[in-house]
């Protein structure tokens, strides 16, 4: 299958030719003819499955350039994302015979300009993050009554950021026979009865990866036991010559604290986060488009939005608290069969959450830093596997024991051994609660 045999207009192939799109990719496969023929879909795949190209290339297809109104409207929950769309966009809008206009919306930006150019010119496309796309709408500045595609881009995310209101509020101003498109990672819960509020009878397409993390990629655990992180990131940084290495963070004070640090240590690195002003981070993106920086540190806002042909390293600087942003964050590395480095670094406190991402279905390589080489280690799971003794002291209660044995006590071996004994029962409740945990997990993989 090639995108040649969609019979797309002469101007989208032009496009697919400029960026050496050749072959669709299973989401597009999939959902791009349904698309074509006027249904409402639901594409549930995962980050670098070639999701903004789904929707992009027929609705350019659809479009009528002659009709200088809105016919198409995007949201997307982050701004970069909101960029990222709208870059797809004009790369496919500027091979257009008659002109098409795509216009992105966003918080941050003038919205006085935006509403002075809307009283003259109305895009075809609208591209934007909800706030910003509503308030120009209640504003009666932009006109989307007669637009007959949504796109609710990410919508997992767009419902965790709290935005499912505003782009309700979207739908609700979009003509009966709307065309929606859905697109997410994840379909949540929550998500579902906005779905079913707008939707009737969608297709729904769930693309399930081949494996969680692309097999080009290299999947390395480096434990941060007893070293100082910053010097740890520096090293794994210096020690060879990445083309591009994304280091993301959890939140936006440590990115502060590290964009620090590494630039004190004479990197230049690029820094993006939610709390950069909406103009600096923009400049900052486009920089980072012209690979002007080696190094970039991101909070996981980035995650979804920074989408760079070549990016070599995605280094975790943690393990992030949603473990779904773990495959968003890998998944900026490896892309279109290119080989790519993940380096995760963790604290022995993290053993848990290293669990669950194992249990989802990733698989790791435990590393060592030695004589300035990266190196194998050893298995993290090797004491598990030994024969534990019965009767085992926690190492909480040796301190209490010693403490008890010297005071001598009447009782006090009686005392201790009913600690010892509750102790035990703790530590069974735990691994039960823990083998209940994991059957749960293989259970609901493979129902799905």
């Amino acid at each position: 299958m090639q995108f040649t045999d969609y019979k797309f207009k002469s101007f989208i192939n032009e496009a697919l030719e400029e960026i050496n799109f050749i072959e669709p990719t299973a989401v597009q496969e999939r959902l791009i003819p349904v698309i074509s023929k006027g249904k409402s879909v639901v594409g549930q795949s995962q980050t670098g499955s070639g999701k903004t190209h789904t929707f992009l290339l027929p609705i350019f297809n659809a479009i009528d350039a002659n009709e200088k109104k809105v016919q198409a409207v995007i949201t997307t929950p982050s701004r970069e994302l909101a960029y990222q769309i709208y870059a797809a966009a004009k790369q496919i809008a500027k091979f257009t015979q008659g002109e098409i206009v795509v216009h992105n919306y966003v918080g941050g930006t003038d919205k006085k300009r935006q509403i002075e150019k809307l009283a003259h010119t109305q895009p075809q496309i609208v591209i934007g993050t909800p706030g910003r796309v509503l308030d120009l709408v209640k504003s009666n500045a932009l006109d989307i009554h007669n637009a007959h595609y949504l796109v609710v881009d990410e919508a997992d995310m767009t419902l965790d950021l709290g935005f499912l209101k505003e782009t309700d509020a979207i739908a609700s101003t979009l003509p009966s026979d709307l065309q929606m498109l859905v697109f997410s990672a994840t379909i949540p819960v929550k998500l579902q009865p906005f779905l079913h509020k707008y939707m009737s009878n969608p297709v729904i397409e769930v693309v399930e990866n081949k494996t969680v993390i692309s097999p080009t990629v290299k999947n390395w655990l480096l434990s941060t036991k007893g070293r100082d992180r910053n010097q740890l990131l520096y090293q794994i940084l210096t020690m060879g010559e990445p083309y591009l290495a994304l280091i993301f963070t959890n939140t936006k004070v440590r990115a502060d604290e590290l964009t620090d640090y590494l630039r004190s240590q004479g990197l230049k690195v690029a820094k993006i986060h939610g709390g950069i002003q909406p103009r600096e981070r923009k400049r900052v993106m486009r920089e980072i488009q012209n690979l002007e920086y080696q190094f970039v540190v991101a909070t996981d806002l980035a995650a979804r939005g920074i989408d760079i042909e070549g990016i070599s390293h995605v280094i975790n600087d943690d393990v992030p608290e949603d473990l779904e942003f773990f495959v968003h964050r890998v998944g900026r590395t490896g892309r279109n069969g290119m080989s790519g480095i993940a380096i995760t670094l963790y604290k022995p406190s993290e053993e848990e959450k290293i669990e669950e991402l194992e249990q989802m279905g990733i698989h790791f390589t435990p590393k060592a830093i030695k004589a300035g080489e990266i190196v194998d280690s050893y298995d993290r799971n090797r004491r598990v596997k030994r024969h534990v003794r019965k009767n085992k002291v926690a190492p909480e209660l040796k301190g209490m024991i010693s403490k008890a044995k010297k005071k001598r006590k009447p009782g006090y071996k009686n005392k201790i051994k009913r600690v010892i004994k509750k102790n035990e029962q703790q530590q069974r409740k735990i691994e039960r609660r823990q083998e209940i945990h994991a059957r749960r997990k293989a259970n609901k993989q493979s129902n799905d």
